[in-house]
């Protein structure tokens, strides 16, 4: 059975292994991976390929200069975007195959501007500790991109 893969998309970020570890991730779930802006190591860099193992040959990457233009070349996509101002959890939304799944950079998460302007697709995973800010960004891929897959019927399908 053909599926639509859903897409996630990382802007500007900036620890290899967490990259790589997003990348392992799309491969074993037939997700596509986008890369936006300028990244904080290059594609060659060590820790990228390492956290990634030998799976690279299993992962569509593709790189894009910035959101704007990725989100012009699929007009008809929805997009979420993600981020601890969310209001609504990742578990409330309703997955799509083929849904764009947004991740801001380790260090600042997404623009400001960029959540006002879709306050009703932005998510956040709930933190119960008022002592831990935020998630590891492959942590929060992981979960969204399961919560996506489990809604969408995925993980019954046997591949």
């Amino acid at each position: 059975m053909t599926h639509l893969p859903f897409h996630i998309v990382l802007v500007e970020p900036e620890i290899p292994p967490n990259t790589g570890n997003i990348a392992r991730l799309c491969g074993a779930t037939g997700s596509i991976l986008h890369l936006v802006g300028p990244l904080g190591f290059s594609l060659e860099d060590r820790y990228l390929r390492r956290a990634g193992l030998d799976y690279w040959a299993a992962v569509e990457v593709r790189r894009w200069n910035t959101l704007q233009q990725l989100e012009a070349a699929f007009p008809d996509a929805r997009w979420w975007y993600t981020s601890k101002k969310g209001i609504k959890t990742h578990v409330s939304a309703s997955f799509m195959p083929g849904d764009f799944i947004v991740f801001g950079k380790e260090s600042e998460g997404l623009p400001e501007e960029l959540l006002a302007a879709h306050p009703e697709r932005t998510l956040r995973i709930p933190i119960f500790s008022p002592l831990v800010r935020s998630l590891n960004l492959s942590t929060a891929a992981g979960i969204v991109l399961y919560e996506a897959l489990r809604q969408t019927g995925r993980l019954e399908d046997e591949g």
